[in-house]
């Protein structure tokens, strides 16, 4: 709790004493009227002082002109109990709305401790501790057991154990060694490790991330907008009316005090504060238990666009599979498969080709340099390797045509590499790139929670992308495009009236994560242009976690809604019964505060996590 905040309950309790003393005196006529001015007083001088300050800079029609108009009302009318009890309550749903904001700035500043302090660099052979945009692309930075990651880089030397929680929402630590990439503002736990930086401060991870949130707040909701103009309009509206329910009918059936006291009730009861705090509230604790989860929503517009969600489109490498070729198959003839993985991966050993690369990893075993001769890459074929002395040829279909062997074609969808000695044929390897663990369950996820289509727009093979598709329960398959027949494959999916997001990572996607009516980024390994396209980004890379974002969403906009519907309904309820005189000064201070607080209390059930499903 904030200084401010502890002053304003000490006021709040001061002045419920004071006005419990006032209920309690003998007065009568003015000392009556000056004792529940003391408490009015001390509970509200700054609400009146606002409202006069206010009423200067041209600015009338507010809460506090509200507040102030229909208290000072009500002691003209000689109604002091209620005129010191309406200011008392004002000023406690004003706290409970600050405390709630409180919280909600709170789940977004927890965000603010990934920002590095320092970094340690070294520079001719010393250690010197910099601040992180004082260190280059290409220097060596240490890192030690405890530090904040810095910068993103790449690990030279060293192993440990970095936690990732504040970027991903991740509680299992991530391994790293040599070679492997690391992002500023995780935390190292074991080991020290020299990482090369790879890029400059103001384009990490960290600083990304930190841009994102502290701009979330900025891109209002459309129904943001509404409460907006609605409190800009109805305000005026009600003291308009409340001054014509003051003065009409008593020139007509008389009792000006009444219709007076049943005006001010009209004003409190009309104050608009549940809407206009309640609303952004909501969005504020949405987005920050988002952030929690590792999901940065950049902000209230893209959230409601999120829960509205009905079709998804997915690229495929980086965002459904890991991006990483490994051997799925190996099918000789008449030879022993071992033998043939070792002959493959001898001619491809020296290769760093990505296929090449994955029949090494396959292999697994020590490849001995002598063992290979010459090697010839064959453009558009493969390579002619010698191995043992002998010659063979290791490539595609059009290969095995050239040397005269009699191959065939794989059922198995994937890159195909064939393998013959001469023009004998030996077999071939299927190497596919690997399936995210949780890309299954997130498009299943998605359809548990009404996503009407699921679609794969990729440019990779037509038969490797419907076998991924198959897998993955896809509905619909687009294969072999350009980046800009993407964008013009997601324009005619938007033409059939579909609320649609598409999720991808890499440079390529970047125009159509703009044309999507939401466009989705994995942030840990995603392009940074794919990054600042995006309107959403899942920091961990799963898929899964779309869903998760999707049920924060709605949450969120089915409280927003609560809220309004709560807000709305009991105020023009008592609106109606104050102007036929069936409610007095006490209910309409439920109408205005106990609304107030029961939708704040709401709003702040955002801020509560929302659990994955399987």
């Amino acid at each position: 709790m904030t200084k401010k905040q502890k002053r304003t309950l000490l006021r709040i309790l001061l002045a419920g004493l004071l006005l419990l003393g006032a209920a309690l005196l003998p007065a009568e006529g003015l000392w009556k009227a000056l004792a529940y001015a003391v408490p009015w007083l001390v509970i509200g001088w700054d609400v009146l002082w606002d409202a006069l300050r206010n009423i200067l800079r041209g600015q009338v029609f507010d809460e506090k002109f509200l507040m102030a108009l229909a208290t000072v009302g009500a002691f003209a009318v000689g109604e002091y109990p209620e005129a010191a009890a309406v200011m008392l309550f004002y000023q406690i749903g004003e706290w409970f709305q600050s405390v709630a904001v409180g919280r909600s700035r709170k789940s977004i500043a927890a965000l603010m401790d990934i920002r590095p302090e320092f970094a340690v660099v070294l520079r001719d052979g010393e250690e010197l501790e910099v601040d992180p945009e004082e260190v280059a692309v290409g220097e060596t930075i240490l890192i030690r057991p405890g530090e904040r990651v810095p910068l993103d880089g790449t690990v030279q030397e060293g192993s440990g154990s970095l936690n990732t929680a504040a970027l991903t929402g991740e509680s299992m630590p991530v391994d790293v060694a040599p070679g492997d990439r690391v992002v500023s503002g995780s935390i190292n736990l074991t080991g020290v490790l020299r990482v090369r930086a790879e890029s400059a401060y103001e384009n990490s991870t960290v600083a990304r991330i930190l841009e994102l949130v502290e701009n979330s707040a900025e891109k209002k909701a459309r129904v943001e907008g509404f409460i907006t103009r609605f409190a800009r309009w109805y305000t005026p509206c009600v003291v308009i009316g409340a001054a014509l329910l003051a003065f009409v009918p008593p020139l007509f059936v008389g009792g000006w005090t009444d219709w007076i006291h049943r005006a001010l009730i009209f004003l409190v009861v009309s104050c608009p504060c549940a809407l206009v705090v309640s609303v952004p509230l909501s969005f504020f604790g949405g987005i920050g238990g988002a952030s929690r989860a590792g999901i940065l929503i950049k902000g209230a517009n893209d959230l409601e666009t999120l829960a509205s969600v009905d079709a998804v489109a997915f690229d495929k490498t980086g965002t459904l599979t890991r991006g990483v070729f490994q051997v799925d198959a190996v099918h000789p003839r008449e030879i022993d498969p071992d033998a043939l993985l070792d002959i493959a991966a001898a001619a491809e050993s020296r290769s760093r080709h990505p296929v090449a690369e994955s029949i090494v990893a396959a292999h697994g075993g020590h490849i001995d340099p002598s063992r290979l001769g010459a090697v010839t890459e064959l453009a558009g074929l493969g390579l002619e390797a010698v191995v043992d002395g002998e010659t063979f040829f290791v490539g595609n279909g059009k290969l095995m045509d050239r040397v005269g062997a009699d191959w065939h074609e794989c059922h198995l969808a994937g890159t195909v590499v064939h393998i013959a000695k001469g023009a004998e044929y030996l077999g071939h390897i299927v190497i596919n790139d690997q399936l995210k663990p949780d890309a299954a369950s997130a498009i299943a996820s998605l359809k548990r929670l009404g996503v009407k289509k699921a679609v794969l727009l990729t440019g990779d093979r037509k038969k490797v992308a419907e076998a991924v598709a198959e897998q993955l329960g896809v509905d619909e398959v687009r294969a072999e495009l350009l980046p800009e027949q993407k964008v013009e494959a997601v324009e005619r999916l938007l033409a059939g009236g579909a609320k649609l997001a598409f999720v991808g990572d890499g440079i390529n996607d970047a125009p159509v994560l703009a044309r999507a009516d939401l466009g989705i980024a994995m942030g840990a390994m995603g392009s940074d242009a794919a990054i600042e396209s995006a309107d959403v980004v899942l920091m961990d890379d799963k898929p899964s976690r779309l869903a998760l974002a999707v049920r924060i969403a709605r949450k969120t906009m089915g409280i927003v809604r609560q809220n309004i519907v709560l807000a709305l309904a009991v105020k023009f309820a008592i609106l109606i019964l104050g102007a036929l005189g069936y409610a007095d000064m006490w209910l309409a201070v439920f109408g205005d505060v106990g609304v107030l607080i029961l939708a704040i209390l709401n709003a702040m059930r955002c801020l509560l996590p929302v659990k994955e499903r399987a």
